[in-house]
Formats: C-alpha cells, structure tokens, sequence
C-alpha cells in the first residue's frame, strides 16, 4: 500500500477541487437551508465522471479505483456534504451492485446510464421497523410468472426525491429473515412507485432523503439483481464500499471545518493578539490535524484493500467507525474556537458541525460498526 499519492490522482483531487470550489460551495449554504435537491449540481458533476468514478469505461464510469473515489467524495464534502453523499450514493449504494452482481444485460440497460449520471440511483434497503436489523425488513416479492409483485414502504432513502432507479430490498417469505431477502432493479416510473415530500433534517439537508411506497409494484424477472435470497448478501457487500464512502465524506466535512478554525483562529484578535498564539487554541488545532491525518490514512487503507482483495469489511467499518466519531471530535472543536460566531448560520463550521452528526448514523450506525469489528476479530482474524 503506497500512502503517497500518485502524480494522477494528484491531478484528481486538484481537478475536483476547483470543481468544488466553483460549483458546488457557492450554493452549499442556499441549499442546506432551502433542502432543494441540487440536480444540475449533479449533472456537472457526470461531465467530470464522478458519478461512476470506479466503474469500468465500458459501462460508463471512469475507470479509477477505489483511493480515487474516496479523493472525489472527500474533495465535494469539504464544502457541501449534501452533495458528497449524493455521489457517494449513487456511486457506491447502486453503480457498485450494478458492477458486482448484475449480468451484462443489466450493466449495459442500467449501470451504463448510472455511471455516466444520465440517470440518478437510490438505495432502498431501510424500512419502519428494519434499520440496523435489515433481516427484520417487511417490504414483499411476490412471483407471478414472469414478474414479482411488490409491496410495502421504505424510509430514509437518499436521492429518493430525485432519483430514477432504486435498488429495492424485498422479502420473499419474512420468517426466513435475511435468507428470504432478494434484489430488484426498479425505475421510479413503474406503476405503483411513488416517494414521499422531502424530510428537512438536522444536517445534509438537501440530500433528497424522502419515503418511498410500492403498491403492487410488478418488475419483470430480469430486472433481479442476483438470485432469489441473495439479496442480503448484496446488501451488505454493497454496504462495505459505502461505509468507505462516508469514512471519506466524514473526512472532508472535518477538512472543511479545520480549514475554516485553522484560518479563523490567525484572524481573530483578543487581548491584542490573534488567538492561534494561545495554547489552547494550538492544542485543539494540534488534535485536530492528528485526528483527521488518521482517518484519512484509515480510509485509505479501506480503499486500497476494497481494490486488492475480495472483501474489506473490517477495514471498511474501522474506517467508518473511526472517521465518523473523528469528525463529530473536530467539528465540535472548531465551533469552540468560532466561539459564539460558531453558533450562527453565518459560519460555515455551524453547517459542518450538523452534516457531520449523520456519519454516525447512516450506512450502519458507531454501534453496528464495533459489532463488525468485534465479530471479525474474534472470528475471523
């Protein structure tokens, strides 16, 4: 594992970075406030690949690798974190599947749209009642000849307000628990899918995050992700490349925050000196560069093992755990050295202090994570 980066993803994360700056800052506050669903945001970003960074060029993506991907979604949460779990979604909840369990048929009519961002994904895996125990999901496959017939709700679903395909989790038979789950590719405009208004939320409020319900929904049989009771396993293969997306999103929400008390911190004057030269305000911004210098190398790391080997669950949630707790650490800090400017909207850190809070949430919440880590130390290492 080379912890430097290469020339090539040098350029990247340079090339995101004006693209981040340019497009995607100038309206994070507007729509953290207005919870519009930044579309056209989204859009410019497919022109620069980034909305299938790791997918092959053959099914529309760019063709990089998993370390790329984490520089792209670091470099657009840096400065709107609605807008980095939007890629992050569609890049590693539905364009990942797609690559990893879908058959050429299906890679070619959905993953190819996907990747290049002519079509936006969603992940509709939670429900009511099956949150950190998606096994306990209610949502039902019926076979009917050549269809399944589906029924149910599901919550919390990023992108739903926007998006045109959602990979949906359904139970062909509940007492079988996570044995009975299988996968459906669905389009958002077949008859019988609808989403509910869009959820105003503490932080990443312009995420699209909404209900969906299905009512005697029927997909065609090929339109199955994997075989029937695989679904499951999709689910969570596919969650191990989430949980490095949102370690790399946690990143750069704390990167954002520590650049704004970093310079914060030179400006500010009291008893007729800038505050950096107080020790205090040097150790936290010591903390802080330490901490977010070992949650990027631990994503990385996840990265670079997700590339190298068939599965990389217990670095993916190390990172995850990790990166997320680290970022709620130094956006809180950061709002410390705003002082009482840290408590208003005018600030940036006040923003970054919310958008970070949900990394410990979503996609497996600190608590699911440790009993990953745990399992796979005790039983596997």
């Amino acid at each position: 594992m080379h912890i430097e980066l290469s020339e090539e993803q040098k350029l990247l994360r340079d090339e995101v970075r004006r693209f981040a700056e340019e497009v995607v800052k100038p309206k994070a506050r507007e729509i953290d406030e207005s919870g519009e669903f930044p579309r056209d945001t989204f859009d410019r970003a497919a022109e620069l690949g980034l909305t299938g960074v790791y997918v092959p060029e053959e099914y529309g993506g760019a063709g990089m690798d998993m370390l790329a991907y984490c520089i792209v979604i670091e470099e657009i949460s840096r400065v709107c974190a609605s807008t980095g779990v939007i890629l992050s979604v569609n890049n590693s909840l539905v364009c990942d599947p797609l690559l990893r369990w879908g058959n050429e048929e299906q890679k070619k009519k959905w993953l190819e749209p996907l990747a290049s961002g002519r079509l936006l994904g969603c992940f509709a895996l939670t429900e009511p009642g099956a949150g950190s125990d998606a096994a306990a999901l209610r949502t039902s496959a019926r076979r009917d000849g050549d269809d399944y017939v589906l029924n149910g709700n599901k919550v919390f679903i990023t992108n739903g307000t926007d998006a045109d395909v959602a990979i949906v989790f359904a139970t062909l038979d509940p007492s079988l628990r996570h044995k009975g789950i299988t996968a459906f590719i669905v389009p958002a405009d077949a008859p019988g899918y609808s989403h509910g208004g869009h959820e105003y939320k503490l932080g990443v409020n312009a995420s699209g995050t909404t209900e969906l319900a299905f009512e005697d929904l029927r997909v065609p049989a090929s339109q199955r992700l994997g075989g029937e009771g695989e679904g499951f396993k999709v689910a969570m293969s596919t969650l191990d490349g989430g949980r490095i997306g949102i370690a790399a999103q946690a990143v750069g929400i704390a990167q954002g925050a520590f650049e704004e008390a970093l310079a914060y911190a030179a400006e500010r004057q009291q008893f007729g000196q800038p505050i950096a030269n107080f020790q205090a305000i040097q150790h936290y911004l010591a903390d802080m560069s330490t901490e977010l210098d070992a949650a990027r190398l631990l994503t990385w790391k996840a990265a670079w093992a997700k590339d190298h080997r068939k599965r990389a669950t217990l670095e993916a949630a190390q990172a995850k755990l990790f990166a997320s707790e680290m970022a709620q650490r130094v956006t809180n800090k950061a709002v410390q050295i705003h002082g009482g400017y840290g408590y208003i909207r005018e600030y940036n850190v006040e923003r970054y202090f919310r958008d970070a809070r949900i990394t410990e949430i979503y996609e497996g919440t600190s608590e699911i994570q440790k009993m990953v880590i745990a399992d796979w130390v005790l039983n596997k290492s």
